[in-house]
């Protein structure tokens, strides 16, 4: 098994990170944001300290095609 951790491009709410990470465990988006919102009530400054750090260090699926591109004409 080769699986690995991307932020979503395709279910974006705010960057991706909890997608990407549903999708890596096979799990509903909604629950992963759940969870996280849960968890940041808790300790807000690691709850949003570890949210930035996944933007900057996971990075975008490579295979997802946006349908909304449209090229400069």
């Amino acid at each position: 098994m080769n699986k690995k951790l991307y932020r979503s491009t395709s279910d974006v709410k705010i960057s991706g990170v909890c997608a990407g990470i549903a999708e890596y465990f096979g799990m509903d988006a909604t629950i992963v944001r759940l969870i996280w919102v849960l968890g940041t009530l808790m300790n807000v400054f690691i709850g949003i300290v570890a949210y930035v750090a996944c933007v900057f260090i996971v990075p975008e699926d490579p295979g997802c095609i946006d349908v909304d591109y449209k090229e400069k004409q």
